[in-house]
């Protein structure tokens, strides 16, 4: 059974783009999910790539932005693609079945502005392929 469920932070307000033959919505955001176990020298974040579809992405379009704290639940989908280097990248993404608030709007407002801020820098070099 591939299922996954994350709590953690928008690294930056979602990005929302709409398919061209079904003119489906598609959101992609980057989710900071700290670990559970922290060892000296190693990163405490992980900052995971997500992608949700229909009225869940237009959900996150709408509600979602960066540093507000969420639950999500999906699966891990892999893919490849050739960039315009003529590399093959691999990539990891959770399409996410269904999403949901962690905390107040309040509380999210104070903690996006402290203790997160320190980790975006992270998650600001990642490249992302996008559907056309």
């Amino acid at each position: 059974m591939n299922k996954i469920v994350l709590t953690g932070r928008l690294v930056r307000d979602p990005e929302i783009r709409y398919t061209q033959q079904t003119n489906t919505a598609v959101a992609r955001y980057t989710l900071a999910v700290d670990r559970m176990y922290k060892r000296d020298g190693e990163p405490q974040t992980d900052f995971l790539r997500c992608v949700a579809f229909g009225k869940t992405a237009e959900f996150a379009g709408q509600y979602l932005q960066q540093g507000i704290k969420i639950a999500v639940t999906g699966r891990i989908q892999t893919g490849s693609y050739t960039n315009r280097e003529g590399q093959k990248v691999y990539t990891t993404d959770v399409v996410i079945e269904s999403q949901e608030f962690c905390e107040s709007k309040a509380a999210s407002a104070s903690a996006g502005q402290s203790t997160f801020a320190d980790n975006t820098y992270m998650a600001e070099d990642a490249q992302y392929q996008y559907f056309n």
